[in-house]
């Protein structure tokens, strides 16, 4: 699959999550198996560029390309220019959001809530296109299927954005009203890829690898997106690719080897971030590893007591050496039967 003039290494994409999606997050998801990932959104509010929120947002530093920036705002000029702000800063692909459907992004009529005012979103498209195409950086978008239920308005608004020149777009199953509630449905992701030319992302409640297989199969997109399910599952990329190409599923992976991958992980995020901020905002990370671990709900609850790095660290090897003693793989999400040959997570990831 291709991204104007790039060629991504498969048909995975990380999706862009807002407090998740990191470079140490996104790091790891290319490193067990992501094809493509999209940083957290970036404000388009120049007056909070130079915050240290924004700043290690628009960090990059050591991340394998291509590098792909979202940018969410309101105003189409402000649109154009955090679009060559963060081109500047490394941003080699423009990714707008018009997803999000968190109310304090909604409520200022930005992500979702622009697929309501059709004339606004496609001003906002065609000044980050206009902005983009002299620095050869393509653009893509990500949406939703439509405000409400009696408004899925993401057909008409890929055609506009296509003919605009958006490149690719990332379509969420659900509208902006259901938030993350119900289930996605995959008709409309369908129907917009039967109506652009670029390629077409499915996201929204893929989270083993037969849904992967079977939401590719109902919509004829070419890549699928994941967002929540790789919440401290980052090795579900390697699992879902290995599945598509051979039909066996592979071992889950052994507890001393994301011991190791969650430790790294730490270390990365606490070089991203401050002390006092890196060890409160990795406790998110950990819970989702331990959550469905024997003892991860206690251990949770304990590890959110400590308060510095070297304690937290600490803490996470001797829940995984307890854990080590009972099992040797971290239990699967997915079916019980799997191909373990020269599959192991060491292999793939040293």
């Amino acid at each position: 699959m291709h991204i104007g003039h790039f060629a991504l290494a498969n048909s995975l994409l990380v999706a862009p999550m807002a407090g998740v999606t990191d470079r140490p997050f996104r790091q790891l998801c290319k490193k067990l198996g992501a094809g493509y990932a999209v940083s957290e959104m970036v404000t388009s509010r120049k007056d909070l560029w130079n915050t240290l929120k924004t700043s290690r947002r628009a960090n990059h530093d050591g991340e394998p390309g291509p590098i792909a920036v979202q940018i969410a705002g309101t105003e189409a000029a402000m649109m154009a220019e955090a679009a060559l702000y963060n081109i500047d800063r490394g941003a080699q692909i423009i990714d707008i959001n018009m997803g999000c459907p968190a109310k304090k992004v909604c409520n200022k009529w930005a992500g979702s809530a622009l697929m309501q005012d059709e004339a606004l979103a496609l001003s906002i498209v065609e000044a980050v296109v206009q902005a983009c195409a002299p620095r050869h950086v393509p653009v893509t978008l990500k949406m939703r299927t439509g405000w409400c239920q009696t408004h899925k308005n993401a057909v008409t608004l890929a055609r506009a954005f296509e003919n605009a020149g958006v490149q690719m777009f990332a379509v969420h199953g659900r509208t902006r009203e259901q938030g993350y509630k119900g289930q996605a449905e995959y008709d409309t992701i369908a129907a917009v890829k039967a109506a652009v030319r670029v390629p077409v992302v499915a996201n929204g409640d893929i989270t083993t690898p037969e849904k992967a297989r079977d939401v590719l199969a109902a919509t004829g997109a070419d890549a699928v997106m994941i967002g929540r399910a790789a919440q401290g599952r980052p090795w579900i990329f390697r699992e879902i690719a290995h599945f598509l190409a051979t039909g066996t599923h592979l071992a889950p992976p052994l507890v001393s080897d994301v011991k190791r991958l969650l430790v790294e992980h730490l270390y990365d995020h606490y070089s991203l971030y401050d002390e006092f901020i890196g060890v409160r905002s990795a406790r998110k990370h950990i819970g989702w590893y331990v959550r469905e671990l024997p003892g991860g709900e206690d251990f949770r609850l304990q590890m959110n007591l400590l308060e510095d790095s070297v304690a937290q660290v600490a803490a996470v090897e001797r829940f995984m050496d307890g854990l080590n003693e009972k099992m040797d793989r971290i239990p699967a999400a997915g079916p019980a039967e799997f191909d373990t040959r020269g599959q192991d997570m060491m292999e793939l990831t040293t």
